[in-house]
């Protein structure tokens, strides 16, 4: 199932419309909420964060599976921060 497009929608708009758009969040569509042309919130439906984050790191698995392991030898602590 294809994920919906954010939408733009101003914190006013957002406001006067809120049932319509609780309405469709249900439905899949998600909103980013601007004030001043800046993204303040995000509106999704309730399961699309964790959704999201589980398509992340299937994503991060699969590139990893295809890289192979460096063998950069021994380090210190100290190396590893240097300035």
């Amino acid at each position: 199932m294809g994920r919906a497009m954010e939408q733009a929608i101003s914190a006013a708009e957002a406001n006067r419309q809120f049932s319509r758009l609780l309405q469709e969040v249900r439905t899949g569509q998600s909103y980013v909420v601007t004030t001043h042309g800046k993204p303040v919130a995000r509106l999704v439906p309730f399961d699309q964060p964790d959704r999201a984050r589980q398509e992340a790191r299937a994503a991060l698995l699969r590139r990893l599976e295809g890289q192979t392991a460096s063998d950069i030898g021994p380090w210190t602590r100290d190396e590893l921060y240097a300035r």
